[in-house]
């Protein structure tokens, strides 16, 4: 095993130093939580072999070299696996199924299975294989692989496609906005306008994603070697400095040669496995062929054009401007900072959770008494100053509803959340 530097603070870094990630990463719906998780999570599902003698390097001297890498052409599989510790809802939150039509999949009439909205954003709970490939930033395509289908999402220029072979769906929608800065960034300065912008699937998205929390609230250390996909790397180690992130340790496996990030894996506080394990099983850094970005729906597919789809969606036909804003962060407000970060907004409606019961006679109240044993299950009752609520708990993102309609998110304790409510009041 190659030596390695004594841990440092990541406040050393300077202005390479990746800035606070943005507060509004945690404002997501308790649905959706494990997309956010999927930004800083791994579960160790990657085969690595020996521990090859590598040159002495610092942490900010790893750093910088993930921040100079210029790779913008790869190809190669990716293995990506969540563990949030979710309860399983019978398919209802199952993983990755191309073509099943859950999440938006249009077996129920509604929209297009092959929509990247839900596709994608099932990537945060169970195994997955990807094969991803990349030429430059108007070439990018990224494949989920399932027993006996295929889903691909495709970009090439001005052009996104989506493709779902088990129901044989397309789903073609417009590149529009550039996104700032180059490194990791090929497939993100024409960024598809109808993708779900914060579900990261290579390693390098989701060591930046990490490398975004080290404001100086973070320890980093450079712990040997590793070799990964046959590439030889160096391990570099993350570790929140602030008691109460749920948060224990990210690893990045960073390519000697190439400074790109190859593995990513994240473990929580509470201990156990990984919560999410993402990494190369097979790269390769020469061009991909240029036929791998082609795509032509074939004979018989169903194609709907992101436009048609919205306005169906909304029911409306006109102006889709109409339908733009930031519904669902009402009244945010970022309490404390780094790993310890709580997003407080109000939750839609202004009211808590509805509860089966309305007053002492017990009458009927917002939901059926099975449906509020479930919700009872799934969560802990909490009181404090701000006065009762309940915290719904993942192995990463754990949320706080007060019953007067504030919600409290981020990747903390129970006991965080509830300091930050009372404190809030």
């Amino acid at each position: 095993m190659a030596p390695y530097e004594p841990e440092q603070n990541t406040s050393d870094a300077g202005e390479l130093r990746a800035g606070r990630r943005k507060a509004a990463r945690y404002v997501v719906p308790i649905a959706v939580a494990g997309v956010a998780a999927a930004t800083i999570g791994l579960v160790p599902a990657l085969a690595t072999s020996g521990d090859p003698d590598l040159p002495k390097v610092t942490a900010q001297e790893l750093i910088e070299k993930i921040a100079a890498s210029d790779t913008e052409q790869l190809s190669g599989t990716v293995k990506i696996s969540t563990d949030l510790g979710l309860p399983s809802f019978g398919g209802m939150t199952g993983g990755f199924a191309p073509g099943s039509g859950s999440g938006g999949g249009s077996e129920d009439g509604e929209g297009s299975s092959a929509d990247p909205q839900s596709k994608l954003m099932e990537l945060a709970s169970g195994t997955h294989t990807l094969r991803v490939a990349a030429d430059g930033p108007d070439k990018q395509k990224l494949s989920v692989l399932d027993n006996a289908a295929e889903y691909s999402l495709i970009h090439k220029g001005d052009d996104v496609w989506a493709y779902d072979s088990k129901s044989n769906e397309a789903y073609h929608s417009k590149a529009a906005g550039k996104a700032a800065g180059k490194h990791g960034d090929a497939g993100k300065k024409d960024v598809p306008k109808d993708l779900p912008k914060d579900v990261p699937s290579t390693p390098k998205e989701l060591a930046d994603e990490a490398l975004k929390a080290a404001d100086g609230t973070t320890s980093v250390k450079v712990d040997g070697t590793a070799q990964v996909a046959g590439r030889d790397a160096y391990r570099l180690v993350i570790k929140p400095e602030q008691a109460g992130s749920t948060v224990g340790q990210i690893t990045v496996a960073v390519d000697a040669e190439t400074g790109t990030p190859l593995k990513f894996t994240l473990t929580p506080s509470s201990g156990g496995s990984a919560v999410v394990d993402a990494g190369f099983t097979k790269v390769d850094f020469g061009k991909p062929d240029a036929s791998t970005f082609d795509f032509t729906p074939p004979k018989g597919a169903k194609v709907t054009e992101a436009d048609d789809a919205k306005a169906e969606k909304h029911g409306f036909k006109g102006d889709a401007k109409e339908f733009k804003g930031e519904e669902g962060l009402n009244g945010l407000n970022v309490i404390g900072k780094g790993w310890n970060s709580i997003a407080e907004l109000k939750a839609p409606g202004g009211q808590g959770l509805p509860t089966g019961k309305s007053g002492e006679s017990g009458e009927s109240g917002d939901v059926p008494p099975d449906a509020q044993r479930l919700l009872d299950s799934l969560g802990d009752k909490v009181t404090g100053k701000f006065g009762s609520g309940t915290v719904f708990k993942t192995r990463l993102i754990n949320a706080l509803i007060t019953d007067d309609g504030k919600v409290y998110v981020g990747a903390v304790t129970k006991d965080a959340l509830v300091k930050a409510a009372n404190a809030a009041h």
